[in-house]
């Protein structure tokens, strides 16, 4: 029995693999890939040059693949990869690159991405996030492992959020957010470490210790961040357990070319 709804339009250049399920009226492009097991919901749209993993699940109006939304778009080769086992619901949109990056959209694997979520051209998502309902990525965005997006969030073009941040509800993100930090607010601001968030990935009490230690160095002793940066090399240098994850946040701000919300 075939896995394919006969109203569904599957270009005969598509690259399917035989246990893909296409649900009703869905519309496949010829350069599209998707790999074993996932499913494509009703009306979903999957075009340009399109790569998609094994055991993703597409929920019905997801548009994938089209065109990025930049004027300086011509045509130009761009693609879009996307992981597996990621959840992408309803009426969630992502496009292909631009040449004026790597172009190529990037979105990694076991991600939970909610109803009518952008990630527009050129954004690179990382493992395991959630991104809520219409959380929305500008171009050149930078999401990495475990973060959260609240629901309502718009993320300016070239904002990097750091691995196991957590963005509240309607924040409006113009500047980087830094790893493990929880973030919310017009303007921005820093509110915490993501401390439970930690705990449940498993981060033992000496880690949490030492970045909430850090976590004040950078955030609540009013150090400009010159100062911050040279007092976050010193505390890596301690060593310990969570030496590592101290050196990740300061070459995270260090590298930071938008500034951090603080």
């Amino acid at each position: 029995m075939s896995l394919i709804h006969p109203t569904a339009l599957v270009d005969p250049a598509a690259e399917l693999a035989d246990s893909v399920a296409v649900g009703p009226y869905a519309v496949i492009g010829p350069r599209v890939r998707i790999g074993a097991r996932t499913q494509v919901g009703a009306h979903c749209v999957i075009e340009g040059d399109t790569r998609i993993g094994e055991d993703n699940r597409i929920f019905q109006f997801a548009s994938l693949g089209a065109a990025p939304q930049d004027k300086k778009y011509a045509g130009e080769p761009t693609r879009l990869e996307i992981g597996d086992r990621n959840t992408i619901r309803e009426f969630c949109t992502f496009n292909t690159g631009t040449v004026q990056d790597a172009g190529v959209t990037r979105v990694g694997s076991d991600n939970w991405i909610m109803a009518y979520v952008h990630v527009a051209h050129d954004c690179v998502v990382g493992d395991q996030t959630v991104l809520a309902n219409n959380a929305t990525l500008a171009g050149h965005v930078q999401v990495g492992d475990h973060a959260i997006i609240g629901g309502l969030t718009g993320v300016h073009q070239f904002c990097r959020i750091g691995a196991h941040a957590m963005v509240g509800f309607g924040s409006h993100v113009s500047q980087d957010v830094t790893p493990f930090t929880m973030v919310d607010g017009n303007p921005l601001g820093a509110r915490g470490l993501n401390t439970e968030g930690l705990r449940r990935r498993g981060f033992s009490p000496a880690r949490v210790a030492a970045l909430k230690r850090a976590y004040r160095l950078l955030y609540r002793q009013g150090l400009t961040l010159e100062a911050a940066l040279a007092a976050l090399d010193a505390l890596a240098a301690e060593g310990g357990e969570g030496a590592g994850d101290v050196r990740a946040l300061r070459d995270f701000v260090a590298a930071s070319r938008r500034g951090i919300a603080r």
